[in-house]
């Protein structure tokens, strides 16, 4: 007599038991020959969400999507002279320091100015800087220190000043075609492994050039090839527009610009959405006034006539007394900050908004645990007064 034929659904069971074998037999050879953790299912990660630092600046934090600028991921900042991008370079390596981070700065065109950085809040003892002589040597040394893993941000100005070593030995009016272009794609596809795996966040400066012959279109384009746009997660346009005049003594003086940052590639949250700011000569980016302007649009901070009042108490007569006041009561500052960064999404709501406790790279992957830790330790508190 005949054997009857096995069920459809045993066969799939046991093909599927010798699949799930066979594949954790490759698993296990390719941990062996590459080392552990150089392939995993995805949601054996301890971090799947993308994580940020914060890019100092509350109004390209919101435009970000995701709060700031993504860890382990290559910014591109590009712009006509004067517009802002160092500037906006600047406040990133301010706020990496704040956050107990370390931050290099390549100088590739020789323009930093020491006094300027202090001012946005650099700490410039602490600053690693190079001023390198050619393009391979700026992007050698970009390279080992992120290879170091203990950089957390890494700036470039610019990527137009780093200028081949061929180039450099060669006379003026020689030609040198494609010559930057295959130094940075060479770059990136050296860099970009790398800064991914040890969390660093890479920021480019770029300069803008025009195409001969571009009667349609925009006929500017930046420097250093393709490579770069394709390989940056984020690419900011950073535009200055209207002139700020002073007030009182100052009011026929410019004091500052309105800059307006697009950003016009997002790997991470929605592109394509702009930030204004107000960049003060000698001073930055104001941060009172942005968070002013957004914390009124929202409401939180709310607007009678010429007055400014927050929680029933009024802050200033006209934006610039209210700017002063914020600037001079950091706790209220930092607890509008919060509350703007709630609504928008940006950070949780019931997030602690402390001042100077940041997360390090180190401690990412135990996050989770630590905020665990912390409720369960504030509730037994909370028990412990309850019952006196």
């Amino acid at each position: 007599m005949a054997k009857k034929p096995k069920k459809l659904d045993e066969i799939s069971k046991k093909f599927g038991a010798e699949r799930e074998k066979a594949l954790n037999d490759a698993l296990k050879l390719i941990e062996k020959d590459f080392g552990k953790g150089s392939i995993m299912r995805l949601g054996e990660r301890a971090e799947q969400k993308v994580q940020v630092m914060s890019s100092g600046s509350l109004a390209l934090d919101i435009a970000l999507g995701s709060g700031g600028y993504p860890k382990g991921r290559i910014i591109e900042i590009y712009g006509p002279e004067s517009s802002g991008k160092t500037t906006v370079a600047l406040h990133a390596v301010a706020q990496a320091q704040k956050e107990g981070g370390i931050a290099a700065f390549i100088d590739a065109e020789h323009a930093l100015d020491p006094a300027y950085a202090a001012a946005l809040g650099v700490n410039i003892d602490e600053l690693l800087l190079s001023q390198p002589d050619s393009g391979e040597q700026g992007l050698e040394i970009a390279g080992k220190l992120i290879d170091s893993g203990a950089v957390d941000l890494v700036v470039v100005d610019s990527v137009a000043a780093l200028v081949p070593r061929a180039e450099i030995d060669g006379d003026i009016g020689d030609s040198h075609v494609g010559l930057q272009a295959r130094m940075m794609s060479q770059a990136m596809r050296k860099l970009g492994a790398s800064i991914n795996k040890t969390k660093t966040i890479a920021i480019f400066i770029n300069q803008l050039r025009e195409k001969v012959g571009v009667m349609f279109g925009n006929p500017e384009t930046t420097p250093g090839g393709r490579a770069l746009k394709f390989y940056a997660s984020v690419r900011l346009d950073v535009r200055g527009s209207t002139q700020i005049k002073g007030t009182g003594d100052q009011k026929d003086t410019n004091v500052g610009k309105e800059t307006k940052i697009k950003v016009v590639k997002n790997k991470v949250a929605p592109p394509f959405k702009e930030a204004f700011v107000e960049i003060m000569y000698g001073e930055g980016i104001s941060k009172t006034g942005e968070l002013l302007k957004i914390a009124s649009d929202l409401d939180i901070i709310k607007k009678a006539g010429a007055w400014y009042s927050y929680k029933d108490e009024k802050i200033g007569q006209g934006s610039e007394n209210a700017k002063k006041y914020l600037a001079d009561n950091p706790e209220i500052f930092d607890e509008i900050d919060h509350q703007v960064r709630v609504q928008f999404g940006l950070i949780d709501g019931e997030e602690a908004s402390v001042e100077g406790v940041e997360t390090t790279k180190d401690e990412a992957v135990q996050a989770d645990s630590v905020n665990e830790e912390v409720t369960l330790d504030l509730g037994d508190e909370l028990e412990i007064e309850i019952e006196e």
